[in-house]
């Protein structure tokens, strides 16, 4: 397979405070979704006498970043969540996003979700797209096969 197209990605969360769809439909901005690791699975260190090792690191936190138009309904559904999220730690980092792909076979699920901050919010000539960041305590991705 040699195309792709944000209209096949399914993205949703479930947490305290609601479950909704975070992809395809939900206005979601030209930037889209981003998932990064947080640390370097490997480091490697060298001796004084050149031999060397690689040290194996158990770490798979990171960060999932979703963009949505100004006009975005979701951006009231993220704040409805935040706001109940962030009042109590009873109810902070229990939140879990899958992001897909059923036409490449793509699947990121992160786990323990807490969102990092409330979105910068400009009023100006155009309106921004706001972007809203998790920290995941675990994140799995597994790319499909597109051949």
């Amino acid at each position: 397979m040699t195309t792709y197209s944000f209209l096949d990605v399914n993205a949703s969360i479930t947490g305290p405070g609601g479950t909704f769809s975070l992809g395809t439909g939900a206005s979601v901005a030209e930037e889209g979704i981003t998932i990064e690791f947080a640390d370097d699975k490997d480091t490697m260190v060298i001796g004084a006498d050149g031999n060397g090792q690689h040290n194996l690191h158990a770490g798979q936190s990171g960060t999932v970043t979703l963009r949505y138009l100004k006009t975005s309904p979701t951006n009231h559904q993220l704040s409805v969540m935040y706001n109940l999220q962030t009042a109590s730690s009873a109810l902070h980092g229990l939140n879990t996003i899958v992001i897909s792909n059923p036409v490449s076979g793509d699947v990121t699920t992160a786990l323990q979700c807490a969102f990092r901050k409330q979105p910068p919010n400009t009023y100006a000539k155009e309106g921004p797209a706001m972007e809203w960041v998790f920290n995941a305590i675990r994140i799995f991705s597994l790319l499909g096969d597109n051949s």
